[in-house]
This record gives structure tokens, C-alpha cells and sequence, in this order.
């Protein structure tokens, strides 16, 4: 039986990609900062969910926490990140893209870390991250959102490359969601806006598959194509 670890699983993809890691036989220790969530997550399975109730923006708390879990599941084979912040914030609110990094940046860099640094003790394992298609390009109405997933995804690609050179069983991947109807899917005039479900569906393939890179759903690779081809000075005035 494999085991895999979600952080962030308290609702949206990290909910749903542990229902289905579940579904699929896989032993799944889940966190977040809600524990009643993650009791109610584990009562549709008790002998599948494994909790641990933290905040990835407590560094000091998560190796600690991690290897609780670990031992629970009895060793893991993938680790995968769903956490993450932003807001809107065209009025620059330094409140708002402090706790967005605290939580893109700070947090995820000690997970992944952790993560990386115990599969390559075991010349194994499967480091997955949600970015997002807004990590392409910056964003005026959300700056720090958009640039703490292109941190994300550079780092991912340092990972991948860190396990290349090694030439171990190790594998990243990048998810790189458009817009899907949970919570962090703000604004106005969304369009292409995926479930939950089929976005995790999706999401769970690439995973199986061992995807470097992919684009929930399909479609958002047309979009993030053309995002890459805008020049600058046509993308400044937008």
C-alpha cells in the first residue's frame, strides 16, 4: 500500500485529491490548520486518513510533524502540496503580500525541502506542488500572488534538476491550475472554471503518470502559451 501525504487537505483539490488517493488504496496522512475538517475527512475513512493539524507558515513546527505522520503511515512515497495563499490586492496592502509569501514562499520552501531531502535518503519518492498558470506572468491586481507561483515553480524545476543529476527514482511535478471553483477563485469574469472533482481527476492521472508539468484543465496550456508570447510592452499596458 503507498503512502502520500497532502498538505492542505482541509478543503478544495487537497480534499478531493485525498478522497481519491483514498479511493485508490493509498494510505493518506492529511493537515491543515482546521482539525475539525480533517477529523470530518477522516471519518468517511478511519483506517485510510491520518491527521495532523499545523500551519505551514509555523516552520518551526513541521519537520517535527512530518515525521509523526511519516511514522504513522509507516514510511511515504509522495508528498504533495496544496497550501497556498493571495488575494486581490490592486491597493498594495503590505499585510495582504506578507502573509501571501509567508505562505508561497516561506511555508512551501520548508515542506518541499523536507520532502526532497527524505526521498533522497531513500532514493525514492514523488514531490508534488499546485501551482498555478498566474505564476507565467505578474499580475497588478494580485503581485505577489502571481510571483510567489513563479518562486514555486522555478524552485520545482531546481528540484527536478537536483534529482536528474543525482539519477534517482525522485520526481516533481508542477500542477499549473487555471481557474477551479474553490475558494482561491477570485475576481470577476472567470471563465474555463473547472470542478474540484474533474480538476482533481486530472490532477491524480498527471501524478500517476509522473508528469513533469501540466495544466488543469487541459485547455489552460492554449492560455498560458499565448500568456508567454505577449511582448512586454503590450502586457504592461493590460
Amino acid at each position: 500500500m503507498k503512502k502520500a501525504i497532502i498538505i492542505g487537505a482541509t478543503s478544495g483539490i487537497g480534499k478531493r485529491l485525498a478522497e481519491i488517493l483514498a479511493q485508490h488504496h493509498y494510505k493518506v496522512g492529511i493537515t491543515g490548520r482546521r482539525s475539525e475538517l480533517l477529523n470530518d475527512l477522516k471519518l468517511q475513512k478511519p483506517n485510510s486518513f491520518y491527521t495532523n493539524t499545523f500551519d505551514i507558515t509555523n516552520t518551526t513546527v513541521i519537520p517535527e510533524c512530518l515525521e509523526k505522520l511519516v511514522q504513522e503511515l509507516g514510511g511515504l512515497d509522495l508528498m504533495i502540496i496544496c497550501s497556498g495563499t493571495g488575494d486581490l490586492n490592486e491597493n498594495l496592502d503590505f499585510e495582504i503580500e506578507k502573509c501571501t509569501a509567508e505562505t508561497n514562499v516561506i511555508g512551501f520552501t520548508c515542506v518541499a525541502n523536507w520532502a526532497f531531502n527524505y526521498f533522497e535518503k531513500q532514493n525514492s519518492g514523488h514531490l508534488v506542488s499546485i501551482t498555478s498558470v498566474g505564476g507565467l506572468r505578474g499580475s497588478r491586481m494580485a503581485p505577489a500572488y502571481n510571483a510567489t507561483k513563479a518562486y514555486q515553480m522555478n524552485y520545482l524545476e531546481g528540484l527536478r534538476q537536483k534529482a536528474k543529476n543525482l539519477k534517482s527514482e525522485i520526481f516533481v511535478t508542477d500542477i499549473r491550475p487555471g481557474f477551479v471553483d474553490t475558494a482561491m477563485a477570485k475576481g470577476e469574469g472567470l471563465f474555463w472554471v473547472a470542478t474540484a472533482d474533474k480538476a482533481s481527476q486530472q490532477i491524480f492521472k498527471a501524478i500517476q503518470n509522473k508528469r513533469e508539468i501540466v495544466y488543469v484543465t487541459k485547455r489552460w496550456a492554449l492560455i498560458a502559451a499565448i500568456l508567454k508570447r505577449i511582448p512586454r510592452a503590450v502586457y504592461n499596458r493590460m
